[in-house]
């Protein structure tokens, strides 16, 4: 276990840096999209994976842009969770920055329709 010290490190000032490093032009297009920071997942949640090295660290829950159609109006907005446990758990104090930045790009891009496969073609699963 790699233990952070949650009094010394702001994780929520981390994943607002992370947002902040997004491309001006994606990030105006998180239009309606909330983005929140959860301790950790549902583990009742289908995503939660089975096997041992299988962690969530972050969720996309929405319609991605590329899947909405005329008909996508009066929708509740999309919601991309960063979960602090896992990767406070996971990460040392200098490789946490890093990996919630990596956390963040990965959820935004489902948002944008980019699925798990090619996200690791990318080096961003």
């Amino acid at each position: 276990m790699r233990p952070v010290n949650r009094e010394t490190v702001d994780f929520y000032e981390l994943v607002e840096k992370a947002l902040e490093g997004l491309p001006s032009e994606l990030a105006e297009l998180l239009d309606n999209v909330a983005i929140v920071v959860d301790d950790w997942p549902d583990l009742s949640s289908p995503l939660v994976g089975s096997e041992e090295d299988d962690t969530l660290y972050g969720l996309y829950e929405g319609v991605p842009l590329t899947e909405r159609g005329s008909g996508y109006y009066g929708i509740l907005p999309d919601k991309i969770t960063i979960f602090r446990g896992p990767l406070e758990r996971d990460f040392w104090r200098d490789e946490l920055e890093e990996q919630i930045r990596i956390t963040v790009v990965h959820e935004v891009a489902h948002h944008f329709g980019f699925d798990e496969e090619r996200l690791e073609e990318l080096g961003w699963g």
